[in-house]
């Protein structure tokens, strides 16, 4: 790591260190008020569009979740990582690192998100989730998964609507080479509190409801971005997928 790359880590640490006490408050806060332990909410940082050299701050502040939103960058960070934790003793990169798929997936690049992701978010649709399953059987493992839900009923979202999403699920369940482990949903980019609530009350009704189908191994609820993560752990998010919030503009 050159003295560029170290000036880079330290803007991002700075960052981290003024930025992720106040979301830990905010998510304390909201666990609170619905009866829940801050502890059963995990923090996903959305690394998309910032340089590689943000990881190493992410994961020294204790952060193990990293999210990315394309499969290239994704391939293109783990790669550099890798040579890094090779060539380079500044810092490491921890074996429970866990990255996570949270956009789109396009089916020709199912396979290379399932191997690099620990999980995919986004299955948004049963010929994706047929791809990710044909790959698990070939692997002899299953890939773990969420099953993404449109509870806002936005054309410019993915995922399953909420009517029949039970019975989505359940399908996408049965698949014999996926883990489902729960549901993702991206409520409206709205200040409406309402909105916002009831966007995320429904998949935490359809995750009730799912929880107890064949094949259905977790009640995981990736909800919450930066501009909406309090309500989403006031309705029952066990993942916020947190970008700006963290780690400022990106570049």
């Amino acid at each position: 790591m050159n003295d560029q790359d170290r000036e880079v880590k330290e803007r991002y640490a700075r960052t981290l260190r003024d930025r992720l006490p106040r979301v830990r408050e905010v998510i304390a806060a909201a666990a609170a008020r619905s009866g829940r332990d801050a502890s059963a909410v995990r923090i996903v940082a959305v690394t998309k569009g910032h340089p590689v050299n943000a990881v190493p701050a992410v994961t020294e502040a204790g952060l193990r979740d990293l999210g990315e939103n394309r499969v290239e960058e994704l391939d293109n960070k783990m790669g550099l990582l890798g040579d890094i934790v090779v060539e380079d003793r500044d810092w490491a990169y921890p074996r429970d690192t866990r990255w996570h798929m949270i956009g789109h997936v396009q089916r020709r690049k199912a396979v290379l998100a399932a191997r690099l992701a620990s999980l995919i978010h986004s299955v948004d649709s049963f010929r994706l989730a047929g791809k990710l399953s044909r790959f698990g059987e070939a692997e002899s493992r299953r890939v773990s998964v969420l099953v993404q839900i449109n509870a806002s009923g936005e054309a410019t979202k993915g995922g399953f609507p909420v009517e029949g999403a039970v019975d989505a699920v359940g399908k996408v369940a049965e698949l014999p080479g996926l883990r489902v482990r729960g549901l993702m949903t991206m409520a409206p980019f709205t200040g409406d509190e309402a909105v916002l609530r009831s966007t995320f009350a429904r998949v935490r009704a359809v995750m009730e409801a799912a929880a107890v189908l064949p094949g259905v191994e977790g009640c995981e609820l990736s909800m919450g971005m930066s501009n909406d993560y309090g309500i989403a752990v006031e309705e029952g998010s066990t993942m916020v997928r947190l970008g700006t919030t963290l780690l400022g503009p990106r570049p």
